[in-house]
């Protein structure tokens, strides 16, 4: 690929860094209904537990009920409580909006100055807003964490980590979104994370300033102990969540330093993957150490993150194939390709995977090892789709760039 090409392809994976846990930890922030709290969901696997919604659609598609324009952003939903956490940048501010989820009508929207940082891309935010409690916290391209109140939008702090902490940016600017543990907002900030009070945003812990990876923190338990995976810029480190301190590193060189998709861990597995024909590669993991327990370049995730069910992984290939692909979590062995979803994302639902193609084609097919099974589809946005869509209380919202335009459609199947 000419280096032109290869520029336009690398920068995408600032997009999404995050987490990813199938693991039944039992410590995270439990949602009410079939909301969605936080990027990837409440268990942090990209996996809903919603089965009241309808995957078969008249050939028109969904009906729409509300459309709203956000500005330019990449950053993915959050929705609590009747409400739609959504972000963009307009003219150098990065906007947090809060919408009522029947309506899309704004009940308020808050602002700050940030730069578009449109590096060989559209720019704009890239972090999902997380909502834990009566709090929102968003993270900007420029290091901005803020934490406001849910209900009004009031700004209860604002931390500038790249200024007040000499935070270095990754090339691409921050991407991963705040991971609530305990006390802690945990972020993919400094060489291998960094830890703040969510009532007051004062430093916990931090591991250096080198430049960050894309990926948002994962949390998983070894024994009784809270931890958390962080894909760094080089390697993907493992933390004891409350005090920052070191289990294990692995080595994981990506082309870039772009690491960005999130790692999936389940028991005492975990598998990670990146983009540039890195490929993925699944691991057994313990208090201290790892062994690799097989590797290959099935799976290329750029920066949209895997999912994993009942024993298959999958996900779309950036590598050779350019593919949605099914993988044998336990051996590696690819199951199947399906080519036209570019780079697209997915997030999975009642064993039925919710993919959006980077073109902004909108498809349902059946979570199957043994082939490509499509139930629906219809072209819901035109325009740059690399966001994951998410859906909530029988819809599902999708969002493009530059513009910004967020969709939210009726598969409530209620008249």
């Amino acid at each position: 690929m000419e280096f032109r090409k290869v520029v336009k392809y690398y920068v995408s994976a600032l997009v999404f860094g995050f987490a990813v846990c199938a693991v039944g930890a039992g410590y995270y922030v439990t949602a009410e209904a079939a909301d969605w709290p936080n990027w990837r969901g409440p268990n942090h696997n990209g996996i809903s537990k919603e089965t009241e919604w309808v995957a078969t659609w008249p050939e028109a598609g969904p009906k729409v009920l509300w459309e709203k324009s956000l500005g330019a952003g990449f950053a993915s939903m959050a929705v609590s409580e009747g409400r739609v956490y959504a972000m963009g940048n307009i003219k150098n501010n990065d906007i947090l909006y809060c919408l009522d989820a029947d309506t899309g009508k704004e009940i308020w929207k808050k602002s700050y100055p940030c730069p578009l940082f449109k590096k060989n891309h559209e720019g704009g935010p890239s972090a999902t807003p997380t909502v834990s409690g009566d709090s929102v916290y968003t993270f900007s391209k420029n290091g901005d964490a803020v934490r406001f109140k849910a209900a009004t939008g009031q700004v209860v702090w604002h931390k500038n980590l790249n200024k007040e902490l000499d935070a270095k940016h990754p090339t691409w600017y921050f991407a991963g979104s705040a991971l609530i543990i305990d006390n802690m907002v945990i972020l993919n900030t400094g060489t291998n994370g960094i830890a703040l009070n969510k009532d007051d945003g004062s430093v916990i812990w931090q591991n250096g300033k080198g430049a960050a990876g894309y990926a948002t923190a994962v949390p998983y338990t070894m024994g009784n102990q809270k931890c958390v995976v962080i894909f760094s810029a080089k390697e993907m480190v493992a933390l004891i969540a409350k005090t920052g301190k070191v289990l294990w590193k692995i080595p994981w060189k990506t082309s870039y330093d772009v690491n960005a998709a999130d790692a999936i861990i389940t028991g005492d597995k975990m598998f990670i993957s990146s983009g540039y024909n890195k490929g993925c590669a699944l691991f057994k993991i313990g208090p201290s150490d790892f062994t690799e327990l097989w590797r290959n370049k099935s799976m290329s995730n750029h920066f949209n993150s895997c999912v994993l069910w009942k024993g298959y992984i999958y996900g779309l290939d950036d590598g050779s194939g350019k593919e949605l692909r099914c993988l044998d979590f336990k051996t590696g062995q690819l199951q199947w390709g399906q080519r036209g979803f570019g780079k697209g994302s997915l997030m999975l639902a009642d064993g039925k995977l919710i993919i959006l193609s980077d073109k902004g084609k909108l498809a349902i097919a059946e979570a199957s090892p043994t082939g490509y099974k499509e139930l629906s589809s219809a072209q819901i946005l035109t325009g740059k789709c690399w966001t994951v869509p998410v859906l909530a209380n029988g819809r599902i919202y999708a969002r493009n760039n530059p513009d910004g335009r967020l969709v939210c459609l009726d598969v409530s199947g209620k008249d």
